[in-house]
């Protein structure tokens, strides 16, 4: 009996736990969404930077040409395709003009560095947007069932709705946040192939 007693204030306390996570988690669902949409936005003004200021410009080809002349480094910087991109094309033309071989490795060891700042973003998005939905259904559930005991459905119908939107919150989070963070890999391994490309000349 002394261990069914135990077990029964563990449970309990535990179930407190767990309804004082209700709100922390719908917060930070709501975080998630916005951090989700702050890396959407980041992202087309990625892609609009790469259609509009680019024009189509060779990223190898600008690195050769502010190597060529490095008067012109910030002028091809701009037509970078980001601005990690244009401080390695900057640091690699200024490498290069010196004679300084290990800087042009130190400035493609910054870009993927910054490259991987940005990605981890995204990567943790697809993470834990599942995660939080997840917490989030679950939460709402167990007042849930102990009002559909009492009989008041209509409390039970208010924990189901939080617990739907939750999940449909977290699995939308991580969906764009896995697409982000493939379409940028792609784009960001093109761009460091044609900085070693050009920077190779």
């Amino acid at each position: 009996m002394p261990v069914a007693g135990l077990g029964d204030g563990v449970g309990e306390a535990l179930a407190e736990i767990v309804a004082a996570l209700r709100v922390p988690v719908m917060l930070a669902a709501i975080a998630i969404l916005l951090a989700c949409g702050f890396e959407l936005g980041r992202f087309a003004a990625e892609v609009w930077r790469r259609r509009v200021r680019c024009r189509g410009a060779d990223l190898s080809r600008l690195v050769r040409e502010a190597v060529a002349d490095p008067g012109s480094a910030a002028l091809c910087a701009y037509r970078a395709p980001s601005g990690f991109a244009a401080r390695a094309l900057e640091a690699i033309a200024a490498a290069r003009s010196a004679g300084r071989a290990a800087d042009v490795e130190s400035a493609l060891a910054a870009y993927e560095v910054a490259v991987q700042r940005r990605l981890d973003r995204t990567r943790v998005l697809v993470r834990a947007g599942p995660a939080i939905g997840l917490m989030g259904t679950l939460i709402p559930l167990a007042p849930g069932l102990e009002a559909l005991g009492d009989g008041n459905v209509a409390q039970l119908a208010d924990d189901l709705r939080d617990a739907f939107a939750a999940t449909v919150i977290g699995l939308l989070v991580g969906t764009v946040a896995f697409a982000l963070t493939l379409r940028r890999t792609r784009l960001y391994t093109e761009d460091l192939e044609a900085l070693e490309r050009g920077a190779a000349r």
